[in-house]
Formats: C-alpha cells, sequence, structure tokens
C-alpha cells in the first residue's frame, strides 16, 4: 500500500526519515511552511525558506525516492508582527505561482489576536485570486473556538469548503468541521494531540469520507512514519482498506489535486533515482559515499 503525508516539515528531518518513509511506502509528502521554533527578524529569511521548499528540499526528497510538495503562506504566529507580515505578504504571490504549491498555508489562529484574523483574511482572499486550495492550522489552546472562528471567516469570504482543509483536528472539533463540508486533517503525534490509537477510533465513528492523516512532523517530538504506522494499525483493527485508502492516501489526493499541481502520476512514474546529481552544485551524499544509481524502469524490465 502506498500512502502520502500531506502534512510534515521535512526541512527539519534527516535523510536517515527518508529513507524509512520510503520504505514504509510514503510515496509524495506535502511540506506547509510554517515556523521555525523561534521568530524570523526580515523578509529575507522568509524568501530564502520558501525557496528552499520549491527548490533544494523537493530535490532531496526526489534523491530518495519521495515527491515533494509544498504550500506557502505567512503562518499564525508570525502573523503577529505587523510590519514584517507586510513585507511577506508582497513576496508571496511570487512563490505560489512556483510547480509543487499545492495551497496557500498553513494559515489560521494561534493566540486568535486581531493581526492573526487580519492576514488570515488576506491571505484567503489571495487563495481566492491565484486558484489555490487552503489549509488552516487550528491554534492548540482554544481549539474548538479557534476551528469553528475559522470555518466563520472563511465563510465570510466565500471559499467553497471543498477547498479548504482544516487541520489538527480532535474529537471535539471534528464532527462540526465534516458537517460543514471541509476536508478534516488529523495531525498524529506520539502520546498527545490525537494518537493514532484515537485516529482509529474517529474513522470507525465517521467513516472515511473527508478525513486526512498527517504527521505534521517537524523539529519536535514527532514521528514521520506515522501515517504508514496509523494506516497498518486501522488495517490490524478491522477497519476496510478501502477507508484506510482514503484517509492515508486518496483524500489527501483529491484535496490538493484541485490545484493542478498535485497529480498522482508523478510519483508511479517517477524518475530514476540517480544520487550523482546535484542541486546547484551539492549533493546529499558526504565524501566517499556510494551514490545510488537506480536504472530506468524499461531497462529494469529488459535485462
Amino acid at each position: 500500500m502506498k500512502f502520502i503525508d500531506p502534512h510534515i516539515h521535512v526541512t527539519s528531518r534527516t535523510t536517515d526519515d527518508y529513507e524509512a518513509m520510503a520504505k514504509a511506502g510514503v510515496a509524495a509528502i506535502i511540506e506547509p511552511a510554517f515556523w521555525l521554533g523561534q521568530p524570523r527578524t526580515n523578509v529575507g529569511s522568509f524568501q530564502d525558506y520558501f525557496s528552499s521548499l520549491v527548490g533544494f528540499e523537493k530535490f532531496r526528497a526526489a534523491q530518495f525516492g519521495i515527491r515533494h510538495y509544498c504550500t506557502i503562506g505567512l503562518n499564525s504566529k508570525e502573523a503577529n508582527n505587523e510590519a514584517l507580515a507586510e513585507q511577506v505578504m508582497e513576496i508571496m504571490p511570487l512563490f505560489l505561482a512556483k510547480e509543487n504549491v499545492v495551497a496557500v498555508g498553513e494559515i489560521g489562529f494561534d493566540d486568535m489576536t486581531a493581526l492573526e484574523e487580519k492576514y488570515l483574511r488576506l491571505q484567503l482572499e489571495m487563495a481566492k485570486e491565484v486558484d489555490l486550495p487552503v489549509l488552516i492550522h487550528t491554534p492548540h489552546r482554544n481549539k474548538k473556538q479557534g476551528t469553528y472562528r475559522s470555518m466563520d471567516i472563511i465563510e465570510e469570504h466565500e471559499i467553497p469548503p471543498h477547498l479548504v482543509v482544516i487541520d489538527h483536528n480532535n474529537e471535539e472539533t471534528c464532527e462540526e468541521v465534516l458537517r460543514r463540508g471541509y476536508w478534516a486533517a488529523f495531525t498524529i503525534y506520539p502520546k498527545t494531540k490525537m494518537g493514532n490509537e484515537r485516529m482509529v477510533e474517529i474513522v470507525k465513528k465517521y467513516g472515511p469520507e473527508r478525513i486526512i492523516v498527517d504527521s505534521s512532523a517537524d523539529w519536535g517530538v514527532s514521528d514521520p512514519l506515522a501515517v504508514p504506522k496509523t494506516g497498518n494499525l486501522m488495517l490490524e483493527r478491522g477497519v476496510p482498506q478501502e477507508h484506510v485508502e482514503l484517509t492515508c492516501y486518496k483524500n489527501a489526493l483529491a484535496a490538493y489535486g484541485q490545484s493542478g499541481q498535485f497529480e498522482e502520476s508523478d510519483w508511479l512514474t517517477p524518475e530514476p533515482i540517480d544520487q550523482r546529481t546535484l542541486f546547484e552544485g551539492n549533493s546529499v551524499l558526504r565524501g566517499g559515499q556510494a551514490p545510488r544509481v537506480d536504472k530506468p524502469e524499461d531497462d529494469r524490465i529488459i535485462q
């Protein structure tokens, strides 16, 4: 079975994680733009970060057999620096037009401040202008209030719910998110938020429609194998394979496929891995390491 992890911050992960994910069946990933653990102090740091998401990280993932996509947005934490936020908004359209950008995000609320709402609204309008889906970050505190408020604002901006993924749901929020017609994504963090045991029960209760499983693995305590582990646990607990495929693969493909940038053929018929290739003169290998060089599919069939 193949998996998609539609929310993982692989910039902060190692090549060992890429190898493990590929071995576990993760074929494609989406990396949302987010904060780096401490506030950025100038727009140049955003520009370089966005450039890495559409450039080097895509290359690095491909060197291990995984197709990389991303979302571009001003995260809710850093929306509270108004002077910097204005500069980030100016550069965002350039990056939203790049290949492999599948949504505006992750955007939303952190502390539910007036500035967070201001830039959420501005970015919703930007998503409409560039015709991209939206990825919503729901707050870790006041989650129910923040989730409901986010949906109210989205509806004020007349964005259809099928174009919006609401992420970081839990048992308190998911029923209303689904009732309103949004994609309901769940972050599977070890021992917190929404563990895979709880995720199994969610799918059993609500079914697989419009439910998406992701890892949100980053520089903190998190698991880049959360999606395949959850999918396998669902199978062990009697969830039909069709439901596992929907929640761990097909629903993400349907939601982000609306961007026109997220196509299954990209990873089902990939270019062969050749770790001799470079990105702007840089390699994923270090001195003396033997490169992986896969033969084209046609050559492997002939032999």
